[in-house]
């Protein structure tokens, strides 16, 4: 979270949040909660302490605790920038939302993007571009490319040196920064996948439709839940015939979409093959792999690389035969 939410503005309330964490990471939840619950006394309308103490109380199993404060959090942030209804959510205190908050995901990449890359390719072994740009490296070169959710360009990097013309967008300005620092992308711009064709940052005069013979999200879709607005999205920036490669965490269920105690959402392979194929994408190759590390413990996905249909060739009929003489 960002540094603005995290100081309530009051010296002496910080401070009692600050030796919260300290009694909370040596085991003692409740000595935190009393801290936190102190500090909200002096700074009641603090958003980032409401969810402090909902966590703390979460994890010392005062569920009903938990979601009081959470519930605080939307009351006095309704863009939800700490994803307090993925919480209440888990809680079974609300329902699963299609969508987190758009605010929460950007908060939490650009709270995320200085130490992006230390944290998730040396720490978490994160190696999805690398293994998505094995899949479509042979496929190339591309003449432009749209890297959805960019980040700072691990994606990109891999793929930069096939590709003509390299466009990135995402949601987090600070992930675009990092990824502006390493000179891969001829065109990076904010965008939001969660929104409509005309709302979502990735056409203009400039960006027209049906520009890309390839399109990749990496990391992407567990940060949406539900796909309806993403396929529509990347039919539209496909040419006939462009590719568009992508990875998820794979649910455990049937069902479309789960979240997770994560807050990131995984997918059925069900689900995604039917979006593939509800708009005009078909499936060319499917790899079962790990992700990354969740906890110590390998998180379990799927990538995907599939390709738009081309149109159908107007077939010419004879059905008489051909006069003879004239």
């Amino acid at each position: 979270m960002l540094p603005s939410q995290l100081s309530s503005g009051d010296a002496i309330a910080d401070r009692r949040v600050d030796y919260a964490r300290m009694l909370a990471e040596a085991g003692d939840l409740p000595a935190a909660a009393e801290l936190v619950e102190q500090a909200l006394e002096l700074v009641p309308s603090w958003a980032a302490g409401w969810f402090q103490l909902g966590e703390y109380r979460e994890k010392n199993g005062i569920l009903g605790g938990a979601v009081a404060a959470y519930r605080q959090v939307l009351s006095l942030d309704a863009e939800d920038a700490f994803g307090a209804r993925l919480k209440l959510a888990l809680l079974g205190a609300a329902d699963v939302p299609d969508q987190p908050p758009s605010r929460y995901v950007e908060s939490l990449f650009d709270a995320y993007a200085e130490r992006f890359d230390e944290a998730l390719v040396e720490k978490l072994e994160y190696s999805v571009p690398g293994k998505l740009a094995d899949m479509v490296v042979g496929l190339g070169p591309f003449e432009l490319a749209v890297d959805l959710g960019c980040g700072t360009g691990l994606f990109g990097a891999e793929i930069r040196a096939v590709t003509k013309r390299l466009e990135g967008f995402d949601l987090s300005a600070n992930m675009l920064a990092k990824a502006e620092q390493k000179k891969i992308y001829d065109h990076l711009a904010q965008a939001d996948l969660s929104l409509s064709e005309a709302e979502s940052g990735l056409f203009d005069e400039e960006l027209p439709r049906h520009r890309a013979d390839l399109v990749s999200a990496t990391d992407v879709v567990m940060y949406l839940g539900s796909l309806e607005t993403l396929f529509p999205l990347v039919r539209d920036l496909l040419v006939p015939g462009g590719h568009f490669a992508f990875s998820f965490e794979e649910a455990t269920g049937d069902q479309g979409f789960e979240l997770r105690e994560s807050l990131r959402y995984a997918h059925s392979e069900a689900y995604v093959r039917e979006l593939l194929a509800l708009h005009g994408l078909e499936t060319t190759s499917v790899m079962r792999t790990d992700i990354r590390l969740d906890r110590g413990e390998p998180v379990h996905g799927i990538l995907f690389l599939s390709r738009k249909s081309l149109p159908e060739r107007t077939l010419l009929r004879f059905d008489e035969p051909a006069a003879v003489g004239r």
